[in-house]
């Protein structure tokens, strides 16, 4: 027989994986399958085609049947490039009541404690049964988790009731913000500066689109929020500009002019309402310049498009695991997570998992030992229920 580790050995495995996004995760993946596996757990997995050094894991135990309760991780993790760290980031050292190492709070602690639960779940038996999911590039935008979930469609019976364990210190979070990505591409036309007016800057162009960026965010600050946006910290849409790059010279109009730009809509506003009216502006925007030289133009590719987690009516994730938590608070964020695109699926969807969310991305990331044991007795409360059906 097999040894069963424990969730602390088990995030120690974890993250002594370096799976930085920009990196492979098929190390851990085949680690985690021949764990399953030496427990007698069939798990599947699905590899990207356009990057094959990338995969995503799931797998089933209990019952083959309907009405599952998934627990939903990510395996990869945000660069340690740049930071300061008082220990080695992909080792797990234990220090002042925390839980060092990069990944032991966003998320391997929780895929530490969901591989735990899969796999105590198997032994135990349980008449109700239990999924695990664990995607990839979620810090990336969350576009490993939509191919996943459809790849688990056909092999395993549907689940009911999704639990995503993003760090939310054990309470029911049940809305949050989408997120849509663009590289946007202002082409200019090259003149001497001195010439200007004959020529088009695509830096001066793409100052119109930060006007109207801060323009629309003014108007939408202004707004009475709705009762759905008031939950949430700003309660209102934002548009955003994280990147600008462009110009040769100084004195040479800019040809080039890119732009990483973001929405990050409420959940009861229409995504597709955001995209048409940001489409709309930049096609003004080119129709001038263009007037100007037809040769210029903006180019507007997607990078990731995130739907939100709404608020539901009588959810069942929700329900599950406030009757295991005790909270009956209403909690939602404003960043972005895989349980709106399980929603979108089908799926009833929360998130709920240890650690605190300002912990994630830091140098010295770290999960209070305290908040690691709330997880485990979360899932030893979970385990029971299943156990009765």
């Amino acid at each position: 027989m097999a040894e069963r580790l424990s969730p602390l050995d088990l995030m120690t495995q974890l993250v002594r994986f370096p799976t930085v996004s920009s990196e492979t995760n098929l190390p851990l993946i085949d680690w985690v399958d021949n764990y399953l596996g030496s427990h007698g757990i069939d798990a599947h997995r699905w590899v990207d085609p356009e990057q094959p050094h990338k995969a995503a894991l799931f797998a089933h135990v209990g019952p083959m049947e309907p009405g599952a309760v998934v627990l939903s991780g990510h395996t990869d993790v945000v660069p340690v490039a740049g930071q300061t760290w008082d220990s080695d980031p992909f080792a797990v050292v234990e220090r002042d009541g925390r839980y060092f190492g990069r990944g032991t709070c966003d998320m391997k602690g929780f895929d530490a404690i969901a591989i735990w639960t899969l796999v105590e779940a198997r032994a135990r038996g349980v008449k109700r049964p239990l999924q695990l999911a664990l995607s990839f590039d979620e810090e990336i935008g969350c576009t490993g988790a939509p191919p996943m979930i459809e790849a688990m469609q056909p092999v395993l019976p549907k689940g009911s009731a999704v639990i995503v364990g993003e760090p939310s210190m054990m309470k029911a979070v049940t809305g949050h913000k989408g997120g849509h990505g663009y590289s946007i591409h202002v082409r200019g036309y090259e003149v001497h500066s001195s010439l200007l007016p004959m020529g088009v800057s695509a830096i001066l162009e793409a100052g119109r689109i930060l006007n109207w960026v801060n323009a629309t965010n003014a108007q939408v600050q202004a707004a009475d929020p709705t009762p759905v946006a008031a939950m949430f910290t700003p309660p209102f849409t934002t548009l955003h500009v994280g990147e600008v790059e462009g110009g040769t010279a100084r004195n040479i109009t800019a040809k080039d002019c890119r732009l990483e730009f973001e929405i990050r809509p409420v959940p009861d506003e229409e995504p597709a309402a955001w995209k048409q009216r940001f489409t709309d502006e930049l096609r003004r925007i080119e129709a001038g310049m263009q007037r100007a030289h037809p040769e210029s133009g903006i180019d507007i590719s997607p990078v990731y498009d995130l739907p939100g987690l709404r608020p539901e009516t009588d959810g069942e994730a929700e329900a599950l695991v406030r009757a295991i938590t005790g909270d009956n608070g209403a909690h939602v964020v404003s960043y972005g997570t895989e349980a709106g695109q399980f929603q979108e699926a089908g799926y009833s969807a929360v998130v709920c998992g240890p650690g605190d969310i300002a912990q994630a991305h830091q140098p010295n990331e770290y999960i209070e030992v305290a908040q690691f044991r709330a997880g485990v007795d979360f899932m030893e409360n979970l385990l029971a229920r299943l156990q009765r059906g």
